[in-house]
């Protein structure tokens, strides 16, 4: 298996040199030359066996450079040592009979970036003795919340690497912002933006592409990489609880093998749903993906109408890691619809230089057939919040909100009753004064730990321990960069 850029160049790589890179020479992200394929006996040999299992034989589809016994031993890092608090890693929650809960917040930053940031470290550190890399690498991300540190927990003191994380200053909820702001490891810089989101990765992206920044850094004996979704190290674990999930859904008896399911995503980067898509086109038996977007809904838009189209308002809303106007991952999305890279580049220098771009009519009709789109915003999600309270006895957060109400809206619009699972981000702890408030309980002058305490009231779930001891931490990292001296932060840190 090969990895090749969207953009064009034809320099093919093994995935080990792809996660190392982060991203290919040109700007353009790596994407697999072929889909593996699989078929009902794969899905049926994943049903009794436990999540490190399936991973391991999903993953060997795509990371042939990997023997297996590498893999493994990433895999053993990743999800095993209790990391997670419970053994099944991506549970499923059942309510009905065709609605059901894909929960990939029981990791140790309680998101569902912890499924892949977990195992992203092993993978990149394991490639760099496969390659016998010997620079320092430096990881650099933008967060909007959730990926920031589940990247700085699974990079914390790993060997010759270093990780800088981006968040914008008052863009996440105050327990995200603990959370990285407290962060331990020798390694590790986190360091606030004044802007949004957009204004980090757009400065991430442009520190990659800097050729003399770049080059001053090879001088150093120093490699940029990414742990964003922009890696293929952080997209394909993601591949693995699409798998998971369904062969959950069989061993109870909810589906047979060979029945179509759908998934409703809560989606900002698209690096989540995009994971589905690859599912899907590996042959597991998924219907549609649902695209669920918060008020800003750059991508509900654009898989209405083929525009995408950045130039609006920004909002800030409850569901902060969904706060996003430029989604990254689509860029694979659009390779793998039009196998034609020339048009891809020419997309993504339009949204850079314009800031939208067409991808025209046949295009948009090839992605209706996989996705459905839709949003809802703050008052929608509430609703939301409170009705599944009220009505199954469950506690989910803001982002997992909105991706059961877009779900609700899929099924009112098409009248379509294959089974729905909704994907489930992060631990309604990490959103604690939204949730409550949904709740109809006061929050006016409680803080953070408080509000975690009294929402653990009405939530069976615990509050995960990595939350309860934030208060106990010191603030370690209290850096602010204006966006256009991102270069000199990084300079800092060297």
């Amino acid at each position: 298996m090969k990895y090749i850029s969207t953009r064009g160049n034809k320099q093919s790589v093994d995935s080990a040199e792809a996660i190392i890179a982060g991203l290919a020479d040109d700007g353009g992200l790596f994407v697999p030359t072929e889909m593996p394929q699989i078929d009902k006996g794969f899905i049926e040999r994943l049903v009794d066996v436990p999540y490190e299992e399936r991973a391991l034989r999903v993953l060997q589809l795509f990371l042939t450079d990997y023997t297996d016994e590498e893999i493994k031993n990433c895999i053993g890092h990743a999800y095993g040592k209790k990391k997670f608090d419970t053994e099944k890693i991506a549970p499923v929650e059942n309510f009905s009979a065709d609605e059901s809960v894909l929960e990939l917040w029981h990791g140790p930053t309680s998101a569902f970036k912890d499924m892949a940031l977990q195992l992203l470290p092993q993978l990149m550190s394991t490639a760099l003795v496969k390659t016998g890399e010997k620079s320092q690498i430096i990881i650099l991300v933008a967060t909007s919340g959730d990926t920031g540190k589940a990247a700085l927990e699974g990079f914390k003191d790993v060997n010759q690497i270093k990780i800088v994380v981006f968040y914008p200053k008052n863009g996440v909820s105050k327990m995200q912002y603990l959370q990285m702001a407290t962060q331990t490891g020798g390694n590790v810089s986190v360091i606030a933006v004044n802007g949004n989101f957009d204004d980090a990765q757009t400065g991430v992206k442009k520190i990659f592409g800097d050729a003399v920044f770049n080059e001053e850094l090879h001088h150093q004996k120093v490699r940029l990489s990414s742990a964003n979704s922009i890696n293929w190290g952080r997209l394909v674990p993601q591949i693995v609880y699409y798998f998971s999930s369904y062969a959950d859904l069989i061993k109870v008896g909810k589906i047979k093998n060979g029945d179509e399911i759908n998934f409703a995503v809560p989606t900002g980067n698209f690096g989540d749903i995009l994971a589905g898509f690859y599912a899907k086109n590996m042959g597991l038996p998924i219907h549609k993906l649902v695209c669920a977007s918060n008020s800003n809904n750059v991508l509900t838009d654009f898989l209405k109408t083929g525009i995408y189209n950045r130039n609006r308002d920004f909002y800030k809303t409850i569901t902060p890691s969904m706060d996003i106007l430029i989604s990254s991952n689509l860029e694979r999305l659009l390779y793998h619809m039009t196998r034609d890279s020339a048009k891809v580049k020419g997309w993504m220098e339009a949204l850079v230089s314009v800031g939208h771009y067409d991808v025209g009519a046949e295009c948009l009709a090839e992605i209706k057939n996989t996705f459905w789109a839709n949003w809802a915003d703050d008052a929608k999600t509430k609703s939301r919040i409170k009705k599944v309270y009220e009505v199954q006895k469950y506690v989910p957060d803001t982002h997992t909100a909105v991706a059961w109400q877009v779900a609700e809206d899929y099924r009112q619009a098409t009248g379509d009753n294959h089974p729905m699972v909704i994907v489930s981000t992060a631990s309604p702890y990490k959103f604690n004064a939204s949730v409550l408030e949904a709740m109809g309980i006061a929050t006016e002058g409680l803080d953070e730990f408080v509000l975690l305490t009294t929402l653990a009231k009405y939530n069976t779930n615990k509050v995960p321990k990595g939350l309860a001891s934030l208060s106990k931490i010191p603030i370690l990292h209290k850096r602010v960069y204006e966006k256009e001296s991102m270069r000199e932060a990084i300079r800092t840190v060297l």
